[in-house]
């Protein structure tokens, strides 16, 4: 891993964005931790490997995510946020990661996804797998209060895919949120496949037309990294990898 530059991004909104390169360029340049060209108050994210426009991975980070890059692969991260903060348009798989939520504004809900996809043509969406899903000490003593779920639909054909996750009590029984009436429930992709926890009961979960729960392995094969991010640039990045 030594030959990779540790990168510090931040913005004041408090979530990572994904930006060209003259601005990781000169993030990279800065004195570690860095002041980012966008706000010089918080250090949010740790880069292992950036490449290009169209490739990104990142390998031990804190909290948010904004995916407007083609391929990405997220390992190992911790993330602790509150409403729609992993979110975009992109072929994006988070791994072995942990999702603190965090206690949101008065009212508000939590939300973990929310996608971006408007062309059904593209073959993108978030996958999460190997996640534990549980609260942060802030938000565990009134988790009872607050409703929070694990995704909703930001755009007609929204995809999003969780397979073999830890999911804590914490997530609404029905699951998934509806972003305005029944805007693109017939549209969307959303699955999942070998959840476990006490949040992970199916009595209650969403009927909705585009929701599907999986149980043959070979239906979400499409969805592990080496077939949904095109597995053959990974390696040369030197960052662990999930076995094929």
């Amino acid at each position: 891993m030594g030959r990779f530059n540790k990168v510090r991004l931040s913005s004041q909104f408090g979530f990572s964005s994904l930006l060209p390169s003259a601005v990781w360029d000169s993030v990279a340049r800065s004195p570690c931790p860095s002041a980012s060209p966008i706000s010089p108050s918080r250090v949010i994210v740790t880069v292992c490997a950036v490449f290009d426009h169209d490739i990104f991975v990142v390998f031990i980070c804190v909290d948010v995510f904004d995916i407007f890059i083609i391929f990405l692969f997220y390992r190992e991260c911790d993330i602790s946020s509150t409403i729609d903060f992993i979110f975009g348009n992109a072929a994006a798989v988070f791994q072995n990661c942990n999702i603190y939520l965090r206690k949101p504004r008065k009212g508000e809900p939590n939300v973990i996804t929310v996608q971006g996809q408007s062309d059904p043509n593209q073959n993108i969406g978030i996958v999460i797998q190997f996640f534990n899903i549980s609260s942060n000490t802030e938000l565990l003593p009134v988790r009872c209060t607050v409703r929070s779920y694990l995704g909703r639909p930001w755009m007609k054909y929204s995809r999003t895919v969780y397979m073999q996750n830890n999911i804590g009590r914490l997530i609404d029984p029905a699951r998934w949120l509806l972003w305005n009436g029944d805007f693109a429930l017939n549209t969307l992709y959303y699955a999942e496949f070998k959840n476990k926890g006490p949040g992970s009961r199916m009595s209650k979960w969403v009927k909705w037309p585009g929701y599907h729960i999986i149980v043959k392995s070979s239906l979400v094969r499409k969805f592990t990294v080496g077939n949904f991010i095109d597995n053959v640039w990974l390696p040369s990045t030197g960052c662990p990898l999930p076995p094929a």
